[in-house]
């Protein structure tokens, strides 16, 4: 037995809780391509997502309440702290996005939105897969490379909420546009989000490999 598993503790616990988390990330992703691709039952589709951003909250106290608990951890608490809280944030995002195109009433998605959405699962599933990859960190690379993924996709989140906008400002009418630009912008930082995530694991990776 190395050095490091005689100072690690056996204890899976915040890799059970990220593991779940990551998965909340990529079905509420999931649920907004299918918002945003089909606008109908909108109420009852924001609610699904609603709900599993409630599962996150809880799933993010238990990671505080573990850290706050546990005195040997497998990772640095900064580091549990940084990768629960920036999680958080990506689900928190999805939510208020599907949130706005229910309580703003518009009438239809647009390309833009349906091409953020999907930017935003796609990285969703990387970071499912990066976040499975720290239990081991068997393969540092392979982390690196899903984190590298995630980076490229959030790089075309911000061509696409650029040619919105540039879109968006050939109409006239105000109130759509100030709809439409925060939607858009909702959307967009749920990529950068992602890359915060995809950071921390990076940063994790390096240091733990």
């Amino acid at each position: 037995m190395g050095i490091r598993e005689l100072l690690i503790p056996n204890d899976t616990i915040f890799f059970d809780l990220f593991e779940r988390q990551a998965g909340l990330l990529t079905e509420a992703a999931w649920l907004l391509v299918d918002l945003t691709g089909d606008f109908t039952s909108v109420k009852e589709k924001r609610h699904a997502i609603e709900n599993l951003e409630h599962k996150g909250d809880q799933i993010t106290h238990d990671i505080y309440e573990q850290l706050n608990r546990t005195f040997i951890t497998p990772l640095d608490p900064e580091e549990i702290s940084r990768l629960g809280s920036t999680l958080d944030e990506v689900l928190d995002y999805i939510d208020g996005a599907a949130e706005k195109m229910l309580y703003y009433s518009i009438e239809s998605t647009d390309s833009h939105m349906i091409e953020l959405a999907k930017l935003i699962h796609m990285s969703t599933g990387e970071i499912e897969r990066a976040v499975k990859s720290i239990r081991s960190f068997k393969d540092p690379r392979y982390i690196e490379e899903r984190c590298i993924e995630v980076n490229r996709l959030e790089n075309l989140a911000d061509d696409v909420l650029a040619h919105a906008i540039t879109d968006l400002f050939r109409t006239t009418d105000a109130i759509t546009i100030i709809k439409l630009k925060d939607i858009y912008e909702q959307l967009e930082t749920a990529t950068d989000n992602c890359e915060d995530v995809a950071n921390t694991l990076s940063d994790i990776a390096i240091r733990h490999s």
